[in-house]
């Protein structure tokens, strides 16, 4: 079956990003390799780190309930803790999406003793897609990470599945 993909250009920030096919795979980012994110939640700052430093550092919004850890589905807050980025929707409610690895086995085995889900579906995003709006402009999400459009789409490029993401207080 032959079918024609379709292709999206991004301009990001001083590198060109070629998307094509599902969207799902970018096919180049050229500059240096994104080892970890770090993420302080009381200063909505998202770092992403090179073997060399600082390569990017983003405004970030949260959940809105963003204090503590998450810790039930509904909690409106954002996790904290060590986890991984181990998936991406290129068709999510927002524009792009990147997934965190909450829960963990410690979140989930928590929630099961209290009788409750631990939640999920933690990403970094951009902002929605029409028809959701988001009535605190800075922490709005359900305890994600919200970016502008125009971040997601760099941060989609650079960092890889499987690159870890620390999220402190």
């Amino acid at each position: 079956m032959n079918r024609k993909l379709t292709k999206r250009f991004f301009l990001t920030g001083g590198f060109s990003v070629f998307l094509a096919g599902c969207a799902s795979k970018f096919r180049s980012y050229s500059g240096p390799e994104v080892t970890r994110l770090r993420l302080y939640k009381s200063e909505r700052l998202l770092v992403l780190d090179g073997v060399e430093g600082v390569l990017k550092t983003y405004r970030v919004g949260l959940g809105f309930a963003p204090k503590g850890h998450k810790q039930f589905e509904g909690d409106g807050r954002t996790p904290e803790g060590a986890y991984t980025i181990d998936r991406r929707n290129p068709n999510s409610l927002f524009h792009l999406s990147i997934g965190i690895s909450y829960p963990n086995d410690a979140d989930r085995a928590f929630a099961a003793s209290q009788g409750k889900s631990p939640g999920g579906d933690i990403f970094i995003h951009g902002g929605p897609r029409r028809g959701i709006d988001p009535v605190n402009k800075q922490d709005w999400t359900a305890g994600c990470i919200a970016v502008t459009d125009r971040q997601i789409e760099q941060i989609y490029a650079m960092v890889r599945d499987g690159t870890p993401i620390y999220i402190y207080a």
